[in-house]
């Protein structure tokens, strides 16, 4: 179990990422392109990303082992910026430290390739060479499934972010996933191994993740910025008979002004909500605008960005929805 200690400026310092991390997609990726466990929600993609790698599997293997311990400087903080800024940084990883946390991956047993011994003692070359490899495991794994990526973890943010404004930061911690269990002032997770890390005034960066499963994730250097990777929640088949086509939203306002109205959270912009229903930006914003003139969504323009939220109507419309559903 990991025991995250919290103090009154720790959850005062409580935030959620603002999208999601390139490099954590990636090296959490590659544990679910080895892990058979998964199929209901990654077979497909995983038989689809085989089909597109050219040996980036046997590269990455040694750095990134089917579990426990991977070295922190492959997730670096830029990962929120993009893939090209995350790899820039991670050229710019100081020797000493690719020492310290390679050294912790190679054992009698498990010898590390001469490549990656290069890089432990330095060798801007061999850093250069798995930036590469890790930019082309990005687009054959990655890459393809932004969009989904993005839509997942937008509708995670809208769900934590409706906690903190109805509850502050307990409301917000309260809300995690199962593994993740809030009793203040400690947050209990599920982990590989007994371990507690103190926030000390720092407080977490909460990073939802599309290829987490089943147990956070964190640095394994406890004076690195504390941030906790979590697993969002995947669409698995029904296991229930579906509701009549009579009773459904779809049915009165059609299926995806259905989904947007879902989609919409605790607010949205039009791009956000194209991702997150997987429409073109153009079909997003006609559907939005039906649904504005209906008296189901309030539009506000900020900056250059234009905000969606539900009205009392929509709401109403919505939850009468689910309702009908249980």
């Amino acid at each position: 179990m990991l025991r995250v200690h919290f103090s009154g400026l720790d959850l005062a310092r409580v935030r959620i990422a603002a999208r999601p991390d390139a490099l954590w997609e990636t090296v959490l990726s590659f544990h679910r392109l080895r892990d058979r466990r998964d199929d209901s929600a990654f077979g497909r993609w995983r038989s689809e990303t085989r089909g597109r790698l050219n040996g980036e599997t046997r590269l990455l293997a040694p750095l990134v082992p089917t579990r426990g311990y991977f070295p922190d400087f492959l997730t670096p903080a830029e990962g929120h910026l993009g893939m090209d800024e995350a790899l820039e940084a991670l050229r710019e990883t100081p020797a000493v430290r690719l020492h310290d946390e390679l050294a912790r991956l190679s054992t009698a047993a498990r010898p590390l390739p001469s490549w990656i011994r290069d890089m432990a003692e330095g060798s801007s070359r061999s850093l250069g060479r798995l930036a590469g490899v890790l930019h082309r495991y990005y687009e054959a794994a990655v890459a393809p499934y932004w969009p989904r990526v993005q839509g997942r973890i937008e509708a995670d943010r809208a769900t934590r972010g409706r906690a903190l404004l109805d509850g502050g930061a307990d409301r917000l911690l309260a809300s995690l996933p199962p593994m993740l269990r809030w009793r203040a002032p400690v947050l209990e997770c599920d982990y590989p191994v007994d371990r507690d890390l103190h926030l000390g005034g720092r407080g977490l960066l909460l990073l939802p993740s599309y290829f987490c499963r089943r147990t956070p994730v964190t640095f394994h250097n406890p004076d690195l910025t504390p941030v906790l990777v979590y697993p969002v929640e995947h669409q698995v088949p029904r296991l229930t008979p579906p509701v009549p086509p009579e009773r459904s939203l779809g049915r009165l306002v059609g299926q995806t002004r259905s989904e947007i109205l879902q989609g919409i959270g605790v607010g949205c912009t039009t791009s956000e909500l194209a991702r997150r229903v997987d429409v073109s930006l153009a079909s997003a914003s006609q559907h939005a605008t039906v649904l504005r003139d209906a008296g189901l969504l309030h539009t506000l323009r900020q900056g250059n960005a234009v905000l969606h939220t539900l009205t009392p109507l929509g709401a109403a419309l919505l939850r009468g929805s689910r309702l009908a559903e249980v």
